[in-house]
C-alpha cells in the first residue's frame, strides 16, 4: 500500500514561504519511521515541490498549522473528492477537530506516536475512524530515526535537524506550544540522541545541525549532561533558549564548549509591564542588555524575537525595538504580530471580547494583523511591522549589528541577506492582493 504524507505550502504573501533557507517538517520525517515496512511512503513538501493531484496513494497525511488550514484543507478535498482517504494531524486539526472533520476522514489529535500504528491498520482495513486522541504525551525513550532519506535534499539549506526535548516549561499566554503539549517539558535519552547524531553526521563535512526543541535548556541537568556528551562529537549547533541560560554559568559554558554557535531567544518586549501580561516569566527587560553581552562573551550569536501590538503598545515600540537591537548588536531577528492562534489564552480572550477581525487562517502567519489592537489601528501596526523589516534588512542596520565580524559573522550574515529577499518577495505577494 501507498502512503503519502504531505507538508502544505505557505501562502505567498507570508515571510516563511519565501525563505531560502528551509528545514524539513520533521514530524513528517518521524511519521515515516512509525510506519511499517507494508506501506511504501513518500514525503512531499509543497514548499520545495508541487503536489501531484493525479496520484493513486491509498492514504494521505497532511500536517497542518494553522496558517496552512486552507491549503491543506484544499489537497484534502481534492483526493478525498478522487476517493482517496485522507489523515489529518498537527497543532491546528488538535485545536479545531471539528473544523478539520469536515475535510478529513479522520483526525488525529494530540501527539501521533501512540496512534500512528492504528491509524494505519485501519486504513488498512478500510476501517478508518473519525477521529483518534491521543491519552497522555507521548514518551520520548526509543522514538525511531526519523526517515531523512525520504527528503528531497537539495530542496533544504539542510536536513540535520532533530530533537532532544519537547515542550517547555514556561506558560506564555500567547504560545501555542503549550495550548498542543500542555504545559509538559518531556526529555530524550542522551544516549539516544548521540547515537542519531552520530548516524546522521556519518560520511558528512558538514557537521553542523539545528536543535528544534522549543527550549533547549528548559531542563538544565538534562541539558548540561546532553552538552557535555556532545562535546567529543565536534559538531557546531543552533536552537532556541530561554535567557534563562545566563542565569547558570556552567550551563552557557558547556553550551559554547559542546559547538553552540547561535541561540533564538525570545525577548518579546522591551515592557516589562507587557512581558508580565504576556507571562513571560524568565524575562526581565532591565536585564536584557547585560544577558546580551554575557552571550556574546561566549562566542554565541542571538537571533532575537519581538512581538508587536501588545496592549501597552503605541506606535513608538516600533523605533525602540530597531534602536535596541541595532545598538545590542544582535546578529538578527524576527518580527511578529502578536497572532491569538486557536487554543491559547490570547484567542479565548480576544474572542470574547470581539477583537478577533477574522478567521481566514492563511493570515494567521505572525505576519497579518487579524486582531483590533488597542495601543493603536491595525493599519498602524500592519504598516510598523513593514517599516520594521525594511529598516532591520537594511545595509545599514546590517552593517551596525554585524560589523565588526566575530566567529558567527558568516553564518549570519547570510541569515540577514535571506531574511532580507524573503521578506521583500513577501511584499510582492502582499501588494499583489494575496
Amino acid at each position: 500500500m501507498k502512503l503519502l504524507l504531505i507538508a502544505p505550502r505557505w501562502p505567498e504573501h507570508s515571510l516563511w514561504g519565501q525563505i531560502v533557507f528551509r528545514f524539513p517538517v520533521l514530524s513528517l520525517t518521524t511519521l515515516a519511521a512509525l510506519t511499517d515496512g507494508s506501506w511504501e511512503t513518500t514525503i512531499l513538501d509543497e514548499n520545495v515541490a508541487p503536489v501531484d493531484m493525479d496520484a493513486h496513494p491509498d492514504l494521505v497525511g497532511i500536517s497542518v498549522m494553522t496558517a496552512l488550514a486552507p491549503r491543506a484543507y484544499a489537497i484534502a478535498d481534492h483526493f478525498r473528492a478522487r476517493g482517496i482517504p485522507v489523515v489529518l494531524g498537527g497543532i491546528h486539526p488538535t485545536m479545531r477537530p471539528d473544523e478539520a472533520r469536515e475535510h478529513a476522514d479522520a483526525v488525529v489529535i494530540g501527539e501521533a506516536e501512540q496512534l500512528w500504528p492504528t491509524v494505519l491498520s485501519d486504513a488498512a482495513d478500510g476501517a478508518l475512524q473519525p477521529c483518534y486522541q491521543a491519552q497522555g504525551y507521548a514518551d520520548l525513550t526509543c522514538l525511531p530515526i526519523p526517515r531523512r532519506d525520504l527528503l528531497a535534499p537539495k530542496g533544504y539549506f539542510f536536513t540535520n535537524t532533530l530533537q532532544t526535548t519537547r515542550g517547555c516549561p514556561f506558560d506564555c499566554e500567547f504560545c501555542s506550544v503549550t495550548a498542543f503539549h500542555g504545559r509538559t517539558y518531556r526529555v530524550r535519552p542522551v544516549p539516544e540522541v548521540v547515537d542519531e547524531i552520530t548516524k546522521m553526521m556519518h560520511g558528512k563535512k558538514r557537521r553542523f545541525l539545528f536543535f528544534v526543541d522549543d527550549n533547549i535548556v528548559g531542563k538544565p541537568d538534562y541539558a548540561k549532561a546532553l552538552f557535555k556528551a556532545l562535546i567529543p562529537l565536534k559538531i557546531a549547533w543552533l536552537s532556541q533558549a530561554s535567557l534563562s541560560i545566563v542565569k547558570d554559568p556552567e550551563l552557557l559554558r558547556l553550551a559554547q564548549e559542546s559547538g553552540c554557535r547561535g541561540l533564538f531567544i525570545g525577548f518579546e518586549s522591551l515592557s516589562q509591564e507587557t512581558l508580565k501580561a504576556m507571562r513571560k516569566a524568565p524575562n526581565t527587560a532591565a536585564s536584557f542588555a547585560d544577558a546580551i553581552t554575557t552571550i556574546h562573551d561566549h562566542g554565541i550569536g542571538i537571533q532575537g524575537s519581538f512581538i508587536f501590538g501588545y496592549d501597552h503598545d503605541t506606535p513608538d515600540v516600533f523605533g525602540e525595538v530597531l534602536d535596541f537591537i541595532e545598538t545590542q548588536r544582535l546578529e538578527a531577528a524576527i518580527f511578529s504580530v502578536l497572532t491569538p492562534f486557536p487554543g491559547t489564552r490570547v484567542f479565548d480572550q480576544m474572542q470574547a471580547d470581539g477583537r478577533i477581525l477574522h478567521t481566514d487562517w492563511s493570515k494567521y502567519d505572525m505576519n497579518h494583523v487579524v486582531y483590533q489592537p488597542k495601543g493603536m489601528s491595525p493599519e498602524r501596526l500592519q504598516e510598523g511591522l513593514h517599516w520594521a523589516y525594511r529598516r532591520l534588512y537594511g545595509g545599514r542596520s546590517i552593517f551596525k549589528r554585524m560589523i565588526p565580524p566575530n566567529r558567527n559573522f558568516l553564518f549570519f550574515l547570510i541569515q540577514n541577506l535571506g531574511f532580507r529577499r524573503a521578506w521583500q518577495q513577501a511584499l510582492k505577494g502582499w501588494n499583489h492582493g494575496a
